[in-house]
């Protein structure tokens, strides 16, 4: 492998994130700008345990986008990042509550939705071990749709294609299962909750799931508070879910995709990478936020090297 292959790009868009920090002014809540987005939560999951991913999107020319490019790279991930001049940074706010609160978001015509199959090119000139991207990035444009179909319809010598479902019923309405199942079928690995299954397709059950799909090699299915199972042909395996006082549910699972991803690189068998993925998520439902703050180990992860480089297709 080359020394600077990337273990993974991740593809899609980061938004800018303003939440409520504790006080306010005149009644009206103080704001704290912070980042979101479900590929780059991946990406710093796994820059943070040391692999080198990257994040290929696109941002305005604005300081949400300058605070987007500040903090990825503050985490150790490579930004691959194309400025719009003429569209902004994606905007949400969040408020708490049960549940994990609330989202609003401001995203048409973001720097963002302007992405198209030119990005998949752009990914493959790269060569990465790993290509991960979500249903999100799919329903933020046609052309965005002609992107993700472009990675994960072209394989790359070598390099797997992963997809997150990440159903948001908001944002794809009730007329995308059919795109969101075409897609799926189409990569290596699919990261799909069993509520999102049984709200596009009908069925929860991981065979029929696993027949419907017929595609991935490897199919990975988040049970919420009861764990996650994959399925590989006619094998599966069970990983319960962490015990963890949950914070807050955002982002746990792009930290579950992150840690069963990085053990998948090394060649780990798939008990191990449901393991990680597990105690990965664990750690972030028990935070606010997306991701945990890097510590010193993280640091030096970065510092000094990399994950070694085995076969990623995973053993049983």
């Amino acid at each position: 492998m080359d020394a600077q292959q990337l273990d993974a790009v991740c593809v899609g868009e980061t938004m800018a994130l303003l939440v409520p920090d504790g006080d306010s002014r005149d009644g009206v809540p103080l704001l704290r700008a912070e980042i979101g987005g479900a590929e780059s939560n991946v990406a710093v999951h796994l820059a943070r345990a040391g692999y080198r991913a990257a994040w290929l999107g696109a941002v305005g020319d604005d300081v949400f986008g300058r605070l987007v490019r500040d903090r990825l790279t503050a985490s150790g991930v490579r930004c691959l990042v194309r400025v719009d001049p003429e569209r902004p940074t994606g905007l949400y706010t969040k408020e708490p509550g049960p549940g994990g609160g609330r989202a609003h978001y401001w995203r048409r015509e973001s720097a963002a939705s302007a992405l198209g199959p030119e990005t998949a090119a752009e990914v493959r000139r790269l060569r990465p071990r790993l290509v991960h991207t979500t249903g999100i990035t799919a329903a933020l444009s046609d052309t965005c749709l002609a992107l993700v179909e472009d990675l994960l319809s072209v394989p790359s010598d070598g390099t797997l294609r992963s997809f997150d479902v990440n159903y948001r019923p908001a944002l794809h309405g009730d007329h995308n299962a059919d795109t969101l199942l075409s897609l799926a079928r189409r990569c290596d690995i699919v990261f799909c909750g069993t509520d999102e299954a049984a709200s596009l397709w009908g069925t929860s059950d991981p065979g029929e799931l696993a027949g419907l799909l017929h595609g991935p090699g490897l199919l990975v299915l988040k049970q919420g508070a009861k764990g996650a199972m994959a399925v590989r042909h006619d094998r599966s395996w069970f990983q319960p879910a962490p015990r963890v006082s949950v914070v807050d549910p955002v982002g746990a699972g792009d930290a579950f995709a992150a840690g069963f991803l990085g053990r998948l690189l090394e060649g780990a068998a798939v008990p191990d990478c449901l393991a990680e993925g597990a105690r990965t998520a664990g750690r972030v439902l028990g935070i606010p936020g997306d991701a945990p703050t890097p510590g010193p180990g993280h640091a030096a992860a970065r510092e000094t090297g990399q994950r070694p480089g085995r076969d990623p297709r995973g053993r049983d």
